[in-house]
């Protein structure tokens, strides 16, 4: 996952868990059962637009709210390539991370760009749209290598030797 080029969807500020995976579709036994409804509250066709490889961009405080596990699931399951955003709630970066999804910060991204717009994002170096490169902040080996993996239980598993 070195490079890559996908589709924007744009959010705004404040996206919170109950945004991304409202309440009261936790009562379905899946993710798959839950991925129709993801950020319902706010575009209730959003979920059904989505295409794997796309790529969410979005402002400040991305993820904030209850520390909802099945909200990053639920992105990734959609099959959404990474997040770009101003900033993130903690809880939701670390869940992130430990599913799998790519998070990246770039503060003037979200500002500059319309939905619908293709990007390039090479991992740990730079976004491109529209000729202008935007700089990325590198993110430990550490997380890079859960993030590969799939996940931190995929990757402790690979690292002890548990799965190729």
């Amino acid at each position: 996952m070195d490079k890559f080029t996908g589709k924007v969807w744009l959010l705004g500020d404040d996206i919170d868990t109950d945004i991304i995976m409202p309440t009261e579709y936790l009562v379905f036994n899946t993710i798959d059962e839950m991925k129709p409804y993801a950020f319902s509250p706010l575009r209730p066709e959003l979920a059904g637009q989505i295409r794997p490889g796309d790529i969410i961009v979005a402002g400040s405080n991305f993820g904030c709210g209850s520390s909802r596990e099945q909200a990053p699931e639920v992105v990734k399951a959609l099959g959404i390539k990474c997040i770009i955003a101003k900033s993130y709630a903690r809880i939701f970066f670390r869940n992130a991370i430990n599913n799998g999804l790519l998070l990246i910060e770039n503060g003037d991204l979200a500002d500059d760009i319309h939905e619908g717009d293709d990007i390039t994002v090479t991992v740990n170096k730079e976004i491109n749209y529209n000729g202008k490169s935007y700089p990325i902040v590198s993110l430990p080996d550490n997380l890079v290598e859960i993030i590969n993996a799939g996940g931190l239980v995929k990757a402790m598993r690979k690292r002890n030797g548990l799965e190729d």
